[in-house]
């Protein structure tokens, strides 16, 4: 039986799934569809977080945003950079604070 996912994976997933008697058919998706199909998993990963509430998603999610950065040109560094420059100027999330409304 032949199934059919036409999705990014993980560089190993194809090694991985050859080590359980299983033969993959893979290819090699262009700058383009890469862009676009990373899209797609930080989608994904983000709704399997939000459906099992496990923490052991958020690596995946992280995975994914360093992938996006690294088509920008940036570094793991340069994204943490950035996100501390964000905090700084308008602070994280710890305080846990709920924008109710704004009076204008």
């Amino acid at each position: 039986m032949k199934i059919f996912y036409n999705k990014l994976v993980r560089d190993r997933i194809p090694e991985i799934i050859e080590g359980e008697e299983k033969k993959t058919n893979i290819r090699i998706a262009d700058q383009e569809e890469y862009f676009r199909l990373l899209k797609d998993k930080l989608v994904e990963e983000v709704d399997e977080f939000l459906d099992s509430d496990s923490p052991q998603e958020l690596p995946d999610i992280l995975e994914v945003v360093i992938a996006l950065g690294s088509i920008y040109g940036l570094s793991f560094k340069d994204l943490s950079e950035m996100a501390e420059e964000n905090k700084n100027a308008r602070g994280g999330f710890n305080n846990m604070i709920v924008l109710v409304s704004v009076d204008e």
